[in-house]
């Protein structure tokens, strides 16, 4: 099959499957014409690292994981120390967002949200802790 239905089918974008090729992860055969053949082992490489991709993983270890995927006398004890440094890193990056997330929520319900210019979410972004609006955003009302 050609990149279209390639792409169809494995659910990889002709433009990913293109880059994947360029820094080896993935590859195809050509035809007489020079054009890129897909049979289904290539699909399913494909497939293999749209998945890798979807959780996250990055290009290196997607390439690691390749080789192991196709290494049957692979150990699993090394596909699941890649699998929990992921999850580590999943587990890092949630919670950074849930702190980003709590300081809006935050800096939000602090906000009056009214036509008058002061606004304790700007004044917190312009200070050095986000958390406490300065006093500028507490002044008195006129």
């Amino acid at each position: 099959m050609n990149i279209g239905q390639a792409a169809r089918v494995s659910g990889v974008s002709a433009k990913m499957i293109r880059y994947y090729e360029s820094i080896g992860l993935a590859s195809a055969a050509r035809s007489a014409g020079n054009y890129r053949v897909y049979r289904e082992d290539d699909i399913h490489t494909l497939r293999f690292i749209g998945q890798a991709r979807a959780l996250g993983f990055s290009m290196e270890q997607i390439r690691e994981l390749l080789g192991l995927w196709q290494n049957k006398r692979r150990a699993s004890a090394t596909v699941k120390a890649i699998a929990t440094q992921r999850i580590h890193e999943l587990d890092t990056r949630i919670a950074a967002l849930s702190g980003m997330r709590d300081t809006l929520m935050y800096l939000a319900r602090h906000c009056d949200g009214d036509d008058r210019p002061d606004c304790p979410i700007l004044d917190a972004m312009s200070s050095e802790d986000p958390r406490q609006p300065t006093a500028r955003s507490h002044g008195t009302r006129h």
